[in-house]
């Protein structure tokens, strides 16, 4: 079976970074679009970034231009670079494998088949 394991989520201050890690397991295929998602007590759960199975990247427009995702070619690692964190960032954050397709208009992560057991990531002033 399939598994997602994450790492790298801790306490950093505001401006700060973090790298979250995401490494497959198991029959783990290449058509897999993977991305990123958070949660945050009281709040719905939201797509952070992912990477579609032809290697391009999106990236919610709340993290753009602070977070970078990124997926190794060859271990098919999944990365999420977070800089110049925020308050607002503060979540448990997942990772996720599944395919990603039109979804009211939007292209999106949508349609998960794998999670990972999630990182905590809390941002502090």
């Amino acid at each position: 079976q399939v598994q997602l394991a994450e790492s790298g989520g801790g306490a950093v201050q505001a401006g700060g970074s973090l790298r979250l890690s995401c490494a497959p397991s198991g029959s783990f295929l290449s058509r897999y679009c993977m991305g990123w998602f958070r949660q945050a007590p009281g709040k719905e759960r939201e797509s952070v970034a992912f990477v579609d199975t032809d290697g391009s990247t999106n990236h919610a427009n709340s993290v753009k231009g602070r977070f970078t995702v990124s997926q190794d070619k060859v271990t098919r690692h999944l990365s999420l670079q977070m800089n110049n964190l925020e308050i607002e960032d503060t979540a448990m954050y997942y990772c996720a494998a599944g395919s990603c397709r039109w979804v009211d208009g939007v292209y999106s992560l949508d349609s998960v088949s794998f999670w990972g057991q999630g990182t905590q990531v809390t941002v502090s002033t």
